[in-house]
Order: C-alpha cells, then structure tokens, then sequence
C-alpha cells in the first residue's frame, strides 16, 4: 500500500512539471512568433562609412530666403557644393532663390511640400505631399530631387517607405549645429567642427542669425583638417549597401537595388537625438 502512494505521488509531480514544461513552451513559441512577426524598423541614412575625409554640408530651407545669398556667396569663396533642402512652399515663395542655388551648382533635394509632421499623416499622404514638393523644385532646376528629409526630423516607416516609392533616399544628420536656435558663429562653429568625421551630414538651415556667418570659420577649419566638403548626392553609396542601427551607410559587395528593401535593414531605433522632433524648431522664425 505504502508502495502505491508514492507511486501516485510521483505521477502527479510527474504531470504538474509537463503541465508546466507545455505552458513555458507555448509561451516562448508565442514570444517567438511575435519577435519575428514584428515589422522591420525602417532606418535613413545619418551618415556613411568610409576611410575617405569626406563631408557633406546641408542646409534646410523652410521659411526665408534672407540668407541665401550670403550663403551662396560664402561657399562659392571656398568652392564648396552643399545641399539644399527645400520645403515645396518655400519654392513657391521663393523661385529665384531655388533657382540661385541650382545654377550655382549645388544640389537640391525636397524637405516636403508643406512642413507638417508626416508622422501623423497617411502613407497615401505622406507620398503625395513628397511628390507635390518634387514637382515644384523639378520645374525650378529641371530635374527631380532623390534625396528626401523629413519635416523636424521626425519619421516612421511610413516616412521612410513613402520617399523609397518614389526612388528617393531618406537622409537625416550626425552633426546638427543648432543653428536655428540663435546661436552665435563661435557657438555654432563648436558644435560643428569637433563632432565631424569621416562620412557625417551636417545639418545646418536658412534664415538663421549667424549660419552664414559661421560658415566661412568652419569651412576653412574642416578644410585645413584635411577634409573634403561634397553633396550628399556624392558622399552616400546609391547601390549595394546597407544601413546599420545607427543609420550609418556602408558599402557592401553583395548586389542590391536602391534604394533598399526593408529586408536589407536591421530592426534597432538610432539613438542619436536626431531622430526627434525637437531638432527643428516648429514655426516660422521672425
């Protein structure tokens, strides 16, 4: 009798742990089936790997042209092309000054048509304010842009995977200068200068107290540390890459197309501070 006890004591024991080894598996299975399912994050490019001193230089151009030609004037002293993002209703205010800086060389790219916060827009949405803007800088410069930043910086998947629809690359930046927040030159040229390096966007705007007074310091600076300023155009790899968690582009040897697939990205968020919204201040200045 003693003997049938234990043995019934040692079956339930025996089915409480398979009870428990079917529950732990069901949950890691559910777990996995999520991991897996889960979207794929899509990432732009912050900046590029590469072993040469190359940099671009970027402007966005939301609200005036009151600087513009000071600019340009500035970068034409130093032979320097940079890249100009454009917003579709700047373009519309300001046609001469679009066609200013194509004419004298350097590349224009969209920054939306309107300014709004495409995070909280419709896919369908978010692509036709992008073409809208295309349409408006083609007619200015005669040709269409395939470089795209979006409004404040702020992007989801929707974002990125709308400008890839039109065979557009999406570029954020690795060095922001906070210019639009009134610094002064010497300010703006040290958050700009020490962060540079090989491959880094920087991100600079339009309308801004001393952006174009800052620029000749910093241009001659870079210069003299050996650094050669290009587009964006020039500087990012348009096929066979990829792009890590950073948002750092490299080059790769297997072929691919471009712009990417979301396959060909990995899943982790950038943790620069310049994926948020604060990197843009959010109404028309002056």
């Amino acid at each position: 009798m003693k003997l049938l006890i234990l043995t019934k004591k040692h079956l339930l024991v025996a089915i409480a742990v398979c009870i428990a080894l079917c529950l732990a598996v069901i949950g890691v299975s559910k777990g996995l089936s999520v991991a897996v399912s889960a979207p794929k994050r899509e990432i732009p490019i912050y900046s590029v790997a590469t072993d040469e001193k190359k940099v671009a230089l970027t402007f966005n151009a939301a609200w005036s042209d009151s600087d513009i030609d000071e600019i340009i004037s500035v970068l034409k002293k130093f032979k320097v092309k940079a890249t100009f993002f454009i917003v579709g209703e700047f373009a519309d205010k300001y046609p001469e000054a679009v066609r200013k800086l194509s004419n004298a060389g350097h590349e224009i790219a969209n920054h939306s048509d309107k300014h709004a916060n495409m995070t909280k827009m419709k896919y369908e949405d978010i692509k036709a304010d992008i073409a809208a803007s295309n349409e408006k800088l083609k007619k200015l410069t005669g040709k269409t842009p395939d470089l795209f930043r979006a409004p404040y910086g702020d992007y989801n998947n929707d974002v990125v995977k709308a400008a890839k629809s039109l065979s557009m690359f999406a570029i954020q930046w690795d060095v922001d200068s906070l210019d639009y927040k009134d610094l002064s030159a010497e300010d703006i040229k040290k958050r700009v200068v020490p962060k540079v390096q090989n491959g880094s966007i920087v991100l600079f705007h339009t309308d801004t107290l001393s952006t174009a007074k800052a620029l000749p310091s910093i241009i001659k600076e870079l210069q003299e540390k050996g650094y050669e300023l290009v587009t964006v155009g020039e500087l990012i790899y348009k096929e066979n890459y990829s792009i890590d968690h950073t948002g750092k582009q490299s080059k790769v040897t297997a072929p691919t197309t471009a712009p990417p697939t979301t396959a060909e990205q990995t899943t982790a968020v950038p943790t620069t501070a310049a994926e948020t919204k604060a990197t843009e201040p959010t109404t028309k200045k002056k």
